[in-house]
């Protein structure tokens, strides 16, 4: 781990493991990623939400790859190792830089798994480039049309569990604050949205202390809230409107959706709308006593959802 007051290299992310840390040019970035698995697997795409990084997917890489698919685990864009562009943090973009992996890894199709950001990824890859996507898989994250139209149609609801987006519209002062004390922001925010079962655990611990250090790269902080800044003010422009309309049909594969029955931050009514986009099945768990992140906290029980998904999609 990197002392408190230094800046981390971006190359901790890269935790040794019985995975391969390598890099890939896709969508004009350099990509990191960690793989397992057999090269001739079929591929799966992890990927991850704020405040992370690849690291979110270990149980669920090892698992895949184990069962023979070949699981790749990348930093989205400005996270971790991978390239911290000036811009690009739209759905648009980060949907081809998706595909553009998928492409650059030499495969056809691939099944998209998505966390948080990671799902609505997921969702914009699967409507914008549906010839490379075999299945879907989202987990703490719903459409992104969804998510707009909950905001404004259930205030109470689904608007004061995102009220946290409001504040990462400032400029300058939420970077500071999740870089501040050690990256402890990061570890207040994962503590407060993961489920108590998992939070008081070691591997919570340990999860929190590499994503911290993670968040204290150069200008991940600044990268990761451009995301939330862009889904908010797009709404009021013309690029956000031509985006929704884009994302607006039903996708094309099978849809699994997970989901913690305790998450603070994305209600389950929430969640459960995304189904009218999903035109060729969609099958929803909620898994009680878990909160935003189902895959570190019942990783079992979520890979176990995801085989039997990826076993009904087809390789």
């Amino acid at each position: 781990m990197t002392l408190r007051g230094a800046v981390p290299d971006p190359s901790v992310v890269r935790v040794p493991g019985p995975w391969t840390h390598r890099a890939v040019s896709a969508n004009g970035i350099r990509i990191h990623l960690a793989e397992y698995g057999p090269a001739d697997g079929p591929l799966v795409v992890l990927l991850h939400g704020f405040p992370e990084f690849w690291w979110t997917w270990r149980h669920q890489l090892l698992a895949l790859g184990d069962a023979g698919f070949r699981a790749v685990a990348p930093d989205l864009r400005g996270y971790g190792d991978t390239d911290k562009t000036p811009r690009g943090y739209d759905l648009w973009t980060l949907a081809g830089d998706c595909a553009g992996l998928v492409r650059a890894l030499g495969e056809r199709r691939a099944h998209v798994v998505g966390h948080d950001w990671g799902a609505a990824i997921g969702w914009s890859v699967a409507a914008l480039h549906p010839r490379l996507v075999a299945s879907l898989t989202g987990l703490g994250a719903p459409h992104p049309t969804t998510m707009r139209d909950s905001l404004l149609r259930d205030p109470l609801g689904q608007g004061r569990a995102s009220r946290y987006m409001a504040g990462f519209q400032l400029p300058r002062l939420p970077e500071r604050s999740l870089r501040a004390d050690g990256g402890a922001r990061v570890e207040r925010i994962m503590r407060a949205w993961a489920g108590t079962d998992w939070a008081s655990t070691a591997d919570f611990a340990g999860t929190v202390a590499r994503n911290r250090e993670a968040m204290r790269i150069s200008t991940v902080a600044h990268c990761s809230l451009e995301y939330y800044r862009w889904s908010v003010r797009s709404q009021a422009r013309p690029d956000g409107h031509r985006f929704a309309r884009a994302v607006a049909g039903p996708v094309t594969v099978p849809v699994l959706q997970v989901h913690g029955a305790d998450d603070p931050c994305v209600l389950d009514a929430t969640m459960r709308r995304t189904g009218r986009f999903a035109g060729a099945g969609f099958t929803h768990h909620a898994l009680p006593a878990t909160g935003h992140f189902p895959h570190q906290e019942r990783p079992e029980q979520v890979t176990s959802l995801l085989r039997a998904h990826l076993d009904h999609a087809g390789h």
